[in-house]
């Protein structure tokens, strides 16, 4: 590699995000004081831009414009330039997601905010191209027309952000009004049904048209929907509903046939292109999501998914010492010999290369027929690539396949005169010779790149997975990884003196474990992820100190985030000058509100502990979020799920005897086998 042409202050962070951008022509300081001292000084505004490792519009944008030397010099010459990662600081995120989708109508990453220089967003979006086209303003005009501004109405535009700022402290607050008591959970559970009923793709599965997202939240309170109405209409609809979205997820091109695993989302209907980063925390809640699904329905199918999602994980995001790094990224080099990364190169086929894997004839089938011909129409694969060029704006996908189960077992076998069983062996074994040509051909591109952050909340999301999974598939392998990881916790995110837990750790020279020179303190969303997978390892390995940690945590969580006058928990800590709003989320997205899964772990922490002021606070947060969950649940479906916990209380299941007993083991096998929503088992 040649020396780089730039560096800035970047090059001393530890993030990976931050470390892509250290050698672009744009003078990038990360979020802290001297950024903030220097636009003040100079009278400068900010531009805030906010990503993650693996995003693969950060990436886009970054080639566009972050690494245009004559952008890169209007940026330096007008702007105090701040780039964080937003799985370092949600905080930060927050605060200016909250105003970009208030103002836009929509999110996400990468995100570009420009601020004054008390910190006051006027102006925000998303991703900018590079230069004007027919339906967008590029980056560039975006840019001087916003310098132009400052310069020629800097009154109005710091009037304009106070203005701005007062309506979303307003708009964004939550918090109990009079004597308002927990929402009736009979209702709240009902509105939230009908509204997922009424947004569901009959088809398709999945919860809106595109893009499409696995969003667990929604399956898991339909689970609970049909567990409490399982002789109604209305709880046979929601058992469907799920089911059908999970087979079409696993059937889909969202779900990576041959490297296992989920993308993050899908940009058709259909689940089939995917954006192709795949992200930890969508890995655990699937993985017990589908565990679920196998306790409910008993098809193996279900817990197979499940398996493949933690074999995955287990090979691709785990490191050797017992942590989870968070995302696999979308982008990777098509060959060793590639200049340029492409979105998905790892993940797609042509089908000149599945009939190079696959030439055998397949005995008993109709005459001519080989293997990569059964394969290539069971998933799909067409000559000239099966991706939509409305799916490719950058023509990345161009005559290539993403595999999507298109049609069932019984057609494929009917159309090659095969038996059912047949079938199945070589469909396997097409998977595992494409699967060995991906991770140990010598064709084989690199491997897309594993972020070295481990996110603490995305890794209590993990523990939960591997150990709900190994609980209801009586897979003991998955609660030993499960408790492997939370050891990693336990020693490298987590400070004894204090009992505090610390958001993220990094990779070291030789491997090590690192910590970024100044640490960062766990979010609310570190503790309510970490303390709900506690709970799940002790129920499944029934080991006692994950039990008192777990409790020793909530105690924590209490100090620090409650909100004494409005209830419920804030997602930061009081103290941090920079941050301008202290937030409480509203809406559960890819992964659960952290105050949604509070209400849970309250009150599970009081079974375990008779602690009984737990419930009363779990109680509060159903009680400051009510009239959204009486209004809109939709936008809430875990916190929903937990008004039911809440309102049927619940039931303690106690298995008394000798842990390391055969009767005592089947009568927790029994236990564990039933999806029951609303009990905690205790070990006497």
């Amino acid at each position: 590699p040649s020396v780089p042409r730039h560096t800035n202050r970047l090059i001393n962070e530890k993030s990976s995000y931050l470390l892509q951008h250290a050698h672009n022509p744009v003078d990038w300081y990360p979020w802290g004081q001297e950024a903030f001292d220097k636009a003040k000084q100079e009278n400068k505004l900010i531009f805030l831009s906010v990503g993650y490792s693996t995003c693969h519009w950060c990436h886009v944008m970054e080639e566009e414009s972050f690494k245009n030397k004559e952008i890169g010099e209007i940026m330096n010459k007008n702007f105090v330039c701040i780039k964080v990662d937003r799985e370092e600081r949600p905080d930060v995120d927050k605060v200016y997601m909250t105003f970009v989708q208030a103002t836009s109508g929509g999110g996400g990453w990468p995100m570009s905010v420009w601020l004054t220089p008390d910190l006051k967003p006027f102006v925000g979006g998303t991703y900018f191209p590079p230069e004007d086209g027919v339906h967008r303003v590029g980056f560039r005009t975006v840019l001087l027309r916003i310098a132009e501004q400052w310069k020629e109405n800097k009154d109005g535009l710091l009037e304009n952000s106070q203005k701005i700022l007062e309506a979303l402290l307003h708009r964004s607050e939550i918090r109990v009004r009079g004597q308002e008591s927990p929402p009736p959970s009979k209702e709240v559970m009902a509105t939230c049904f009908q509204q997922l009923s009424s947004s569901y793709d009959e088809d398709y599965g999945g919860f809106s048209e595109s893009p499409k997202f696995p969003t667990p939240v929604n399956l898991n309170f339909l689970f609970t929907y049909w567990a409490l109405h399982r002789t109604s209409p209305e709880g046979a609809r929601a058992l469907q509903m799920a089911l059908h979205t999970l087979k079409m997820m696993a059937h889909g091109g969202i779900h990576d046939h041959i490297g296992q695993g989920f993308h993050r989302y899908s940009t058709d209907q259909h689940w089939h292109v995917p954006h192709f980063e795949k992200m930890l925390y969508d890995q655990g809640q699937l993985a017990a999501t589908y565990s679920r699904a196998f306790q409910i329905s008993g098809d193996e199918f279900f817990a197979d998914v499940a398996r493949d999602v933690l074999l995955y994980v287990l090979r691709d995001l785990s490191d050797q010492a017992g942590g989870f790094y968070s995302a696999e990224d979308a982008d990777s080099y098509p060959t060793t010999a590639s200049g340029k990364k492409r979105e998905g190169a790892f993940c797609v086929w042509t089908a000149e290369e599945i009939r190079a894997l696959l030439p055998d004839p397949v005995e008993g089938a109709t005459e001519g027929t080989t293997l990569g011909d059964v394969f290539m129409r069971h998933y799909g694969v067409k000559e000239t690539g099966n991706v939509s060029p409305m799916k490719d704006p950058h023509q990345e996908l161009k005559g290539k396949n993403v595999l999507i189960v298109r049609c069932s077992p019984e057609l494929t076998a009917a159309q090659f005169g095969l038996e059912l069983g047949r079938l199945g062996a070589l469909l396997r074994e097409g998977r595992r010779r494409l699967a060995t040509d991906t991770f140990a051909g010598s064709s084989c591109p690199p491997a897309p790149l594993q972020p070295c952050p481990r996110v603490c909340a995305y890794a209590g999301l993990m523990i939960s997975g591997f150990a709900q999974a190994g609980a209801a598939l009586a897979e003991q392998e998955y609660v030993s990884r499960a408790a492997q990881a939370a050891a990693f916790l336990r020693r490298h995110l987590f400070d004894p003196a204090s009992g505090r837990l610390l958001r993220s750790c990094y990779r070291g020279k030789d491997n090590a474990v690192e910590q970024s020179a100044v640490p960062i303190q766990g979010f609310l969303e570190d503790y309510v992820f970490v303390i709900q997978a506690l709970f799940d390892l002790y129920e499944a390995s029934l080991e006692q100190s994950w039990l008192e940690w777990a409790l020793q945590l909530q105690h924590m969580q209490d100090k620090l985030f409650w909100d004494p006058k409005g209830f419920a928990y804030f997602s930061s800590e009081a103290g941090d000058p920079s941050l301008l709003l202290r937030l409480k989320d509203d809406q559960d997205g890819a992964e659960p509100t952290a105050n949604s899964v509070a209400v849970t772990n309250l009150l599970r922490a009081a079974c375990y502990s008779g602690h009984m002021e737990w419930v009363e606070k779990a109680g509060q947060i159903l009680a400051a979020y009510s009239e959204r969950l009486q209004k809109i649940p939709i936008t809430l479906p875990e916190m929903a799920r937990a008004t039911a916990v809440f309102h049927h209380t619940l039931k303690q299941v106690v298995i008394c005897g000798d842990p390391q007993g055969e009767d005592t083991k089947e009568m927790l096998r029994c236990v564990r086998s039933v999806f029951s929503p609303n009990k905690v088992a205790v070990p006497a």
